[in-house]
């Protein structure tokens, strides 16, 4: 997909160097599956599906919140061309209210035999869980519960300076 926008002649500034945001674009052996699924499991919305002439996903566009991520399905040949065995899977959090509540859902679309390990309180102050999608990728649900953070003996915290 391509978005083109004309510019007058009195906007000739170059663009601002500022970032707008950050969205993975996911790899899956079967962008069908992989679509479904994550709509099924987790509850994301979707935007627009590209598919093939026999109905096959090649593309599409998923929202999670404000956010919005992209998925591509790809077959075995466009790895070989960038000469790797498959895609190396990659970990996406997404931040809820509710780490438990997401949990529940997640454990109910996927059936009894789900093997998801329950949500954890962690140091750095989220409650999170994390379970793989049928590509391999990792999704975190992080529930931000509190700003204290109780790091473990030895380690501490570094903020750049402002």
């Amino acid at each position: 997909m391509v978005h083109c926008s004309a510019m007058s002649s009195e906007q000739t500034e170059a663009p601002s160097a500022g970032y707008l945001g950050i969205a993975p674009y996911l790899y899956y052996a079967d962008a069908t599956e992989a679509l479904d699924w994550l709509i099924r499991v987790f509850g994301f919305s979707e935007k627009v599906r590209y598919v093939d002439s026999a109905g096959v996903v090649f593309q599409a566009s998923v929202t999670v919140g404000d956010g919005e991520f992209q998925l591509a399905g790809v077959g075995p040949e466009y790895w070989e061309a960038k000469g790797v065995d498959g895609p190396v899977g990659q970990l996406n959090i997404v931040y809820v209210d509710d780490a438990d509540a997401q949990y529940a859902r997640v454990v109910a679309a996927l059936g009894e035999d789900a093997d998801v390990p329950q949500p954890q309180d962690q140091p750095y102050g989220a409650r999170v869980f994390t379970v793989p999608d049928v590509g391999g990728n990792s999704w975190t649900f992080w529930q931000q519960v509190t700003d204290v953070v109780e790091l473990p003996s030895g380690w501490r915290e570094i903020r750049p300076e402002a």
